[in-house]
C-alpha cells in the first residue's frame, strides 16, 4: 500500500472527484488543484484526512498543505486517481481562468519575484555579517588594532572599536564580502529582467543583456544621481544625437524600471516571433526586440519607473517616519499576515530594495516588521502547539510549523494551524500589530533584506539591537499569551473548536486478536527501522522484520483493503476492525515493481497464512536498498499492539508475533 493511497483516495473525492480537476501538480510542500468548480470542495473533510495540515486558495489554485512527503503523497495520488499530472507552469496557465485582473496581476509579480528571493535572502545576510563587522564596537583592550586605531582616548577611558578596525582578516573579509553584496543588490536589475523572460516563456539571455544595459559602468550610477547637477548630466552624462539627447543615467538597485523594461523585451519578443517569418527569425527577432527594449527603457519606461518607484518607497517612507507612523506601524504590523497569505506579500521585497536605493542612510524600516510579524504567527502557533502538546496529530504539525515561522516561513504556521483555528491568527496579527508600532516608534532599520523570524536581527543595522530586541521580546510574549486567552474564553475561536464536554461512547469488550508472523526473519523493535516515519510510530504500531526470505502472507483474516500498483506494500483490513500494513523494503517503490510478484488483487478476501507477496530479496539488495519490513497496525488507537515475545529474535511465517 502506498504510504498515503487512503489518504489520496479521500482527498480525490472530497475535491469533487475526478471530473472535477482540472490540473494537478505540486510545490515542495502542497498539492496545487486547479478545479472545474472549486465550490465542490469539501474543506472540513480534506482538513481532517490525516496527511493534509490545512488547505487555501491562492492564485486560482486550491492549495492542500501535505509537508515534506508532498511528493509521495502526489505519486499516489496520482496513482488512485488515474489523473497525469501537469507541470507547475501548466497548472498556473489552467488557474487563470479562476483569477480577476488584479489577481493575475499580483500573481505575475510573484512569480517573477520568487526565483530572485534566494539571490536577495543571501545578500541580506552578507550585509548583515559586513554590518556587525563594521558596527559593533568593543573596547578591545590589549589586542593589536589597524592603523589609526586607539585602545585609549585623551582621557585614559577605553576607545570602542569595530572589528574591522582591530582585526586585518575582518577587515579583508569585510571587503571581499562586498563582492558578492554589490552584485545582488546593485545589479538587482538583471536579476528582475532575467526572471521576467522566464517567467514570459522568452529569451532568458536577452533579458540578462537589458538588465546589464540598465546598470552598465558607462552609465551614471544611480546611487551618484542624487548628487549630480543637471547641468553636468548634460555635459557629461548624456548621449548626444544632435536632434535630441539621452541622459545615461544607469538603474542601479531600481526594481520598478527592470520591470517595465523588462516586460516591454519579453512583449516585443512575442510579437516578432508571430509576424516574422520562420527563415529569418533567428536574426530579426532578437535584433527588433533587444534595441527597441534598451531605448524604451532609457527614454520613456526608465524615467517613469524611477518616478513610481520614488513615489512609492515616499509614500511607505512617509508612513515610516511620519507624525502617523504609529498608526503606520499599528496597521502594517496587523496586515502582513493576511498578505502572505494572498500573496501581495511578494511586493515588499520590491518596496524593501526601493526604500534602501532611495534613502539617504540605504536602509529600510519595513522589513523589521516583516520579521516580526513571522515571529508573532511563530508565537501563536507554538502556544497552540503547547495547550496541544499531548495530541499526536495536532502537535505533528504545530512543532514544525513553529520552527519554520521562527526562521521566516510562516505559511505552515498561517495554513497549517492559525489561519484553520482562527484565534492564533488573531492573536499573532495583535501581537505583529504592537510590535509593528514599537518598531516605527524607535526608528529600528535594516540594512537588507534577510532571513526573516528571529534571525533576522543580523540585518538590523547595529545601533538598534537593543531596540529590535525589544520589539521581538512584544511578538514573542504578546501572541502567546493572547492565544491562551482566546483558547480559554472562546473568543475569535470557530464553533467547532469551542472546548465542550465529551461523553465517551460505550464500545463493546472486543477479545484480543493474534496476529501471525508474515515473514521469515529476524524480529526486531519498530523503533530501529531506517525510516523514521516508521521508527517514530506516526504510521502505526507494531515490529521491524529483516525478512530472510522473499515470501510474505497474510498475518490475519480479512480483505486486500490496498494493493500499491509497485507490489511492494499491502493493506488488510482484518474481519474484526484492524488494519495492517506491510511495507516490504524501503524506499522499494523506486523498483517500479520490478522483483515483486502480487498472489492477491485488492478487494480479495483472505486468510491468515495466504500467499501474498513474492519478492527477490538479492535484487532488492543490490539495488541498494534495505528489506527490513516494518509490520504494523494502522488504526493502533483503536487496537493497540502488544508484542509477544522478547526482541530481537528469530520468527518463523505463521508464528504468533502480535496481539491487537
Amino acid at each position: 500500500m502506498g504510504k498515503f493511497e487512503q489518504d489520496a483516495k479521500t482527498l480525490l473525492q472530497a475535491v469533487g472527484g475526478k471530473e472535477n480537476v482540472t490540473a494537478v501538480t505540486h510545490c515542495a510542500t502542497r498539492m496545487r488543484f486547479v478545479l472545474g468548480d472549486p465550490k465542490k470542495a469539501d474543506v472540513k473533510t480534506i482538513e481532517n484526512i490525516p496527511a493534509v495540515k490545512g488547505t487555501f486558495t491562492n492564485a486560482g489554485q486550491f492549495q492542500v498543505i501535505i509537508g515534506n512527503d508532498v511528493p509521495i503523497f502526489y505519486n499516489d495520488f496520482t496513482a488512485v486517481s488515474g489523473i497525469e499530472g501537469v507541470s507547475k507552469e501548466a497548472a498556473k496557465s489552467a488557474a487563470k481562468s479562476n483569477q480577476n485582473a488584479i489577481q493575475r496581476v499580483m500573481t505575475m509579480l510573484a512569480e517573477i519575484f520568487t526565483p530572485i528571493i534566494p539571490a536577495l535572502v543571501v545578500g541580506g545576510l552578507i550585509l548583515g555579517f559586513r554590518n556587525v563587522l563594521e558596527s559593533v564596537g568593543m573596547p578591545w583592550l590589549g589586542q593589536q588594532i589597524a592603523d589609526g586605531a586607539k585602545v585609549f582616548d585623551a582621557d585614559g577611558n577605553p576607545v570602542w572599536n569595530t572589528i574591522t578596525m582591530v582585526s586585518p582578516f575582518w577587515n579583508g573579509v569585510n571587503h571581499f564580502l562586498w563582492l558578492p553584496g554589490e552584485a545582488i543588490f546593485h545589479f538587482l536589475p538583471v536579476g528582475i529582467t532575467w526572471s521576467v523572460t522566464r517567467k514570459m516563456g522568452t529569451t532568458q539571455i536577452l533579458g540578462i543583456v537589458l538588465g546589464i544595459c540598465l546598470v552598465s559602468p558607462q552609465l551614471l550610477n544611480a546611487y551618484a544621481v542624487p548628487g549630480t547637477s543637471a547641468a553636468e548630466i548634460a555635459e557629461n552624462w548624456s548621449w548626444n544625437f544632435g536632434f535630441a539627447t539621452i541622459a545615461r543615467i544607469g538603474y542601479q538597485a531600481q526594481v520598478i524600471p527592470a520591470l517595465l523594461a523588462g516586460l516591454s523585451l519579453a512583449y516585443l519578443e512575442k510579437f516578432w516571433r508571430k509576424v516574422t517569418p520562420e527563415v529569418v527569425s533567428m536574426i530579426l527577432v532578437p535584433f527588433l526586440s533587444l534595441v527597441p527594449a534598451i531605448i524604451l527603457a532609457h527614454t520613456v519606461l526608465g524615467p517613469i519607473g524611477w518616478a513610481i518607484g520614488k513615489g512609492l518607497s515616499a509614500v511607505v517612507f512617509a508612513g515610516l517616519t511620519g507624525p502617523l507612523k504609529w498608526l503606520f506601524g499599528l496597521i502594517f504590523g496587523a496586515l502582513y499576515a493576511p498578505f502572505v497569505i494572498t500573496g501581495l506579500h511578494h511586493m515588499t521585497n520590491a518596496i524593501d530594495t526601493q526604500l534602501m536605493a532611495d534613502t539617504a542612510t540605504h536602509t529600510t524600516g519595513l522589513w523589521p516588521m516583516i520579521a516580526l510579524s513571522n515571529i508573532a504567527q511563530g508565537s501563536a502557533v507554538f502556544a497552540y502547539f503547547f495547550m496541544k502538546r499531548h495530541d499526536e496529530r495536532e502537535a505533528q504539525v504545530a512543532l514544525p510549523a513553529t520552527i519554520s515561522a521562527y526562521l521566516g516561513v510562516t505559511e505552515p504556521a498561517l495554513f497549517g494551524v492559525n489561519v484553520k483555528y482562527i484565534y492564533p491568527f488573531v492573536a499573532g496579527m495583535i501581537g505583529s500589530s504592537l510590535a509593528g508600532l514599537v518598531c516605527v516608534m524607535l526608528n529600528v532599520q535594516a540594512n537588507a533584506i534577510g532571513v526573516g523570524g528571529l534571525p533576522a536581527i543580523l540585518s538590523i543595522n547595529s545601533k538598534y539591537f537593543g531596540s529590535f530586541l525589544l520589539t521581538m521580546a512584544i511578538a514573542i510574549v504578546v501572541p502567546f499569551i493572547l492565544t491562551f486567552f482566546f483558547a480559554k474564553t472562546g473568543l475569535f475561536a470557530k464553533k467547532e473548536e469551542v472546548v465542550e464536554e465529551v461523553i465517551a461512547p460505550v464500545t463493546e469488550t472486543t477479545t484480543p486478536t493474534n496476529i501471525i508472523s508474515p515473514l521469515t526473519g529476524q524480529a526486531k523493535d519498530l523503533a530501529t527501522a531506517t525510516d523514521q516515519v516508521f521508527a517514530s510510530g506516526v504510521m502505526g504500531q507494531g515490529i521491524l522484520i529483516e525478512p530472510s526470505e522473499g515470501e510474505l502472507i497474510a498475518p490475519i483474516d480479512g480483505v486486500v483493503s490496498v494493493l500499491f500498483p509497485t507490489k511492494h506494500a499491502v493493506g488488510i483490513t482484518g474481519s474484526n476492525g484492524v488494519e495492517m500494513l506491510m511495507h516490504i523494503g524501503m524506499d522499494t517503490v523506486t523498483l517500479e515493481g520490478k522483483g515483486f510478484e502480487a498472489h492477491v488483487q485488492q478487494g480479495d478476501h483472505i486468510k491468515a497464512g495466504d500467499k501474498l507477496i513474492s519478492f527477490d530479496i538479492n535484487l532488492i539488495k543490490e539495488a541498494g536498498l534495505v528489506v527490513e519490513t516494518p509490520v504494523i497496525i494502522t488504526n493502533h488507537t483503536d487496537f493497540p499492539a502488544e508484542i509477544l515475545g522478547d526482541l530481537p529474535r528469530q520468527v518463523e511465517r505463521g508464528q504468533a508475533i502480535l496481539k491487537a
